[in-house]
């Protein structure tokens, strides 16, 4: 006990149709929370799981001695960022590790590895896979980047650990957290990436709707936090008002130089200059939008169904 750390650590689990995987990882995450730590606690969150999965974590619960594990019933599914959120608000520990799944792909050293880490001085500290990302993750992390000034370049990350203050900063922004790893790159404070060689990859396929969440995510992930939606409508804007001048042009050389229908002169100019005007407004208007949430982050509330305390 007397070697043990005395931070007190806690851990979130993102659990959904995980039975296949929850056990392996849960007894994992017990072992080197008790070995490493006097006090610790885990939460799972389980986000409307159609398995076992909460069966085996009640079962799996029953090998801790010191950790105290909790069962988070989300009430149907929010999907990963929400219900990490409702997690999260649980936490009591000095330093909060984050798994997004409980995909074993890593050495249970590892976990230690990157608190160790952070006691260097870096309030946030994630871990990656060292290989290569999937096209989509790979496009997403490259039009996010490209149109956002984040000096933190953000990649898929396995799982992460916070500091107390990084968690207080947040909660000070009074925002909710649509995407945690964009929201923690710009609280600024330190942070490092640490990449981690990938063993026994037993990662399974995300199911429909996991996926469809994950597409809608992105959408509008890269409206609220890039500037994507503004420089289309921008380009969009531009197009339109060349076209409408060309068509001004056009029309007054026709009037000019040949006879056109009675009234058709005037009405291209005017569709003409209406639509260049709407363009223009519908600009100003997006931008606008884009600021108000920039500002004001939509609150997406939580419900969950229970809270299951299965160990003391």
């Amino acid at each position: 006990m007397a070697d043990k750390e005395k931070n007190f650590i806690s851990a979130v689990v993102y659990v959904h149709n995980a039975e296949q995987r929850i056990d392996r990882f849960l007894k994992m995450l017990i072992t080197v929370l008790e070995e490493n730590f006097e006090h610790s606690e885990i939460i799972c969150v389980n986000d409307s799981s159609a398995d076992g999965s909460a069966d085996i974590i009640r079962s799996a619960s029953q090998t801790a001695s010191s950790t105290s594990i909790s069962i988070l019933n989300m009430s149907y599914f929010h999907g990963l960022e929400t219900a990490m959120n409702a997690g999260m608000d649980l936490t009591i520990g000095d330093f909060v590790f984050e798994f997004d799944s409980p995909d074993l792909d890593f050495d249970k050293a590892e976990i230690m590895r990157i608190y160790r880490r952070s006691l260097e001085g870096y309030d946030i500290v994630s871990a990656s896979p060292d290989k290569k990302e999937a096209f989509s993750s790979r496009l997403f992390y490259k039009i996010f980047g490209c149109f956002t000034n984040l000096t933190y370049k953000l990649s898929t990350e396995r799982f992460r650990i916070l500091s107390r203050r990084v968690i207080n900063r947040i909660g000070s922004m009074n925002k909710t957290i649509p995407y945690r790893k964009a929201v923690y790159a710009n609280c600024g404070l330190k942070t490092d990436n640490v990449k981690y060689a990938v063993q026994n990859d037993d990662r399974r396929p995300t199911d429909k709707k996991e996926k469809t969440y994950r597409a809608g995510l992105a959408v509008d992930l890269l409206i609220q936090f890039t500037e994507v939606g503004y420089r289309f409508s921008m380009i969009m804007t531009l197009l339109m008002m060349s076209m409408s001048v060309f068509m001004v042009a056009y029309s007054v050389i026709i009037y000019l130089t040949s006879h056109p229908i009675a009234g058709w002169t005037t009405t291209i100019l005017f569709l003409s200059i209406a639509f260049l005007g709407l363009f223009g407004i519908l600009t100003v208007i997006i931008k606008y939008l884009q600021l108000l949430v920039n500002l004001v982050f939509k609150r997406k509330q939580y419900c969950f169904e229970s809270i299951e305390k299965l160990t003391k």
